[in-house]
């Protein structure tokens, strides 16, 4: 599967509406923005923080997140949803 089949699958299992584009988040519900990343690495901490300041608040990887990231946003209590896989992670 693609990166943009993958955003826009995950877009549509959250009732959401594809976006897309630089600057804008992948999918959007609503008040809700979510971003999606297709790729081998994990989601790091630093990206998460920038996440946030683009007011994003699900954040879906397929290949999970770091440990530092996961704990920053528990630690922060960052109002960021977290999904690996589908799953809720945090």
């Amino acid at each position: 599967m693609s990166w943009r089949d993958y955003e826009r699958n995950t877009a549509r299992k959250h009732n959401g509406r594809h976006v897309g584009g630089p600057g804008k988040p992948d999918y959007v519900r609503g008040n809700v923005r979510g971003e999606v990343k297709h790729r081998q690495t994990p989601v790091t901490k630093p990206e998460l923080r920038s996440f946030r300041q683009k007011g994003v608040t699900e954040v879906h990887s397929l290949s999970g997140f770091t440990k530092p990231a996961v704990d920053h946003a528990k630690k922060y209590n960052m109002n960021v949803k977290l999904f690996h896989r589908g799953k809720r992670v945090k």
